[in-house]
């Protein structure tokens, strides 16, 4: 798909809907909304006005490094939220150009939109920007152009706190699991435990721990929680197949593998550096083609 065409697409199309939250919401009424949701991020907005932002994973981090005593619903979510989220203004054609471009610049998961008021309009994630790579940018790069050779794996057999830890200690969204011959079998995210919580259904809001298991099931392990149908692919396939991949399977990371050895990942993020590349390429052969 050609430039021109390809800013034909409604940006509409691919934009995710925004939820919101107050600076006065506790994180226990954080985390109820994503659960009921089924999101991984919400934005904290007073007066129509995004002030903030926060993830599943910034959450797990806050409490992990909070030494305090208070239970999830005496923390006020403005405590955890990151302050002043990037944002993009909406009316632009170049949504996608500039939304990959902030993504990759600040390491970051989405965009909020707002309108020339200010007032929040909408959100991008990268999952929009993953579902929008898999329709425009078939044959264009390989996986192993955008992979990460380095993996942090854990075993079906650890613990689920383990895993959490490693997750938490290595600012990572995921870990690959992997059998005891190294084969990787699953992956175990932040959503998984989140998912898999008993909190909400206890109505325990004075635990901290409510991404693990109750102490009757302290035995549980990470093959415990993990499907054991894995979606894999390999280092020579499109990039936009694996964006088409995690898309339909609703998940954010496909382990890559090699003759069934593990020899990297590719993530959601790994497409938005992929689809920020693309447009820049593409700027550029338009800009030479005009000037030769």
């Amino acid at each position: 798909m050609t430039l021109a065409s390809r800013e034909l697409v409604e940006i509409s199309k691919f934009r995710s809907p925004v939820m919101t939250v107050s600076t006065s919401a506790s994180i226990h009424d954080t985390l109820v909304k994503m659960q009921i949701n089924f999101i991984k991020r919400i934005v904290i907005a007073e007066n129509s006005r995004p002030v903030g932002i926060v993830t599943e994973r910034d959450i797990s981090r806050f409490l992990e490094n909070d030494k305090t005593a208070r239970a999830l619903n005496e923390i006020p979510i403005s405590h955890v939220m990151r302050k002043n989220p990037i944002s993009i203004t909406d009316g632009f054609e170049d949504h996608f150009e500039q939304c990959t471009t902030r993504m990759d610049t600040f390491n970051i998961g989405s965009i909020v939109m707002v309108d020339s008021d200010g007032k929040l309009v909408g959100i991008v994630t990268k999952t929009d920007i993953t579902k929008a790579f898999s329709v425009i940018y078939g044959g264009k790069c390989k996986v192993r152009d955008y992979m990460s050779e380095k993996v942090i794996t854990c075993r079906e057999s650890d613990t689920l706190r383990y895993a959490l830890n490693m997750i938490n200690t290595n600012n990572i969204s995921r870990l690959v699991v992997t059998d005891n011959n190294g084969k990787p079998t699953g992956i175990i995210t932040t959503n998984t435990f989140l998912t898999h919580s008993r909190y909400f259904a206890n109505g325990k809001t004075r635990t901290r721990d409510y991404l693990l298991p109750t102490k009757n099931e302290a035995e549980l392990r990470v093959g415990d929680l993990v499907q054991k149908e894995i979606v894999t692919i390999g280092p020579e396939d499109d990039l936009a197949t694996a964006a088409h991949l995690m898309i339909k399977n609703e998940i954010s990371g496909i382990p890559v593998v090699n003759n069934e050895k593990l020899v990297g990942v590719i993530t959601k993020f790994d497409v938005v550096k992929a689809f920020a590349d693309a447009g820049i390429n593409e700027r550029l052969k338009v800009k030479y083609k005009n000037t030769y």
